[in-house]
């Protein structure tokens, strides 16, 4: 795991992520990119995969109208997907590649579809955050 999780860290760092905090014998990257909408993102490397997780907001109350909303939205997303924490509160996006042949392109285009999903649903997401 050491080999894919320094594959990672390389990647990310020719991606000009900031690196905030990582612990290596976890395999677990924490991230950021302000300018593109990253904050704290997780990015969990093991034998197989690599999981990338960005926390987007709470939701306060159920509500089947923003449930169907993300959804829909989710057949847009190129990579990765919007999905319910396990606390069944919070709204994240997620994506799990392959790590045995994982690229720089591969990972770029997961950030890339994060960074282009918060540019065009912003407004959505922040009023789904608010309600």
């Amino acid at each position: 795991m050491d080999n894919y999780f320094d594959k990672v860290k390389n990647y990310l760092i020719e991606l000009e992520y900031n690196i905030m905090s990582e612990d290596k014998e976890d395999g677990i990257l924490i991230i950021e990119r302000e300018d593109d909408g990253i904050q704290n993102m997780i990015i969990a490397c093991n034998d197989s995969i690599v999981v990338l997780e960005q926390f987007l907001f709470d939701m306060k109350v159920d509500n089947l109208e923003i449930y169907k909303s993300l959804l829909m939205k989710n057949r847009d997303i190129i990579h990765g997907a919007f999905v319910l924490g396990e606390d069944g509160k919070k709204i994240l996006f997620r994506d799990t590649l392959q790590i045995e042949n994982l690229d720089l392109n591969e990972i770029e285009s997961s950030l890339n579809s994060l960074s282009m999903l918060l540019t065009e649903f912003s407004e959505e997401i922040i009023r789904y955050a608010t309600m």
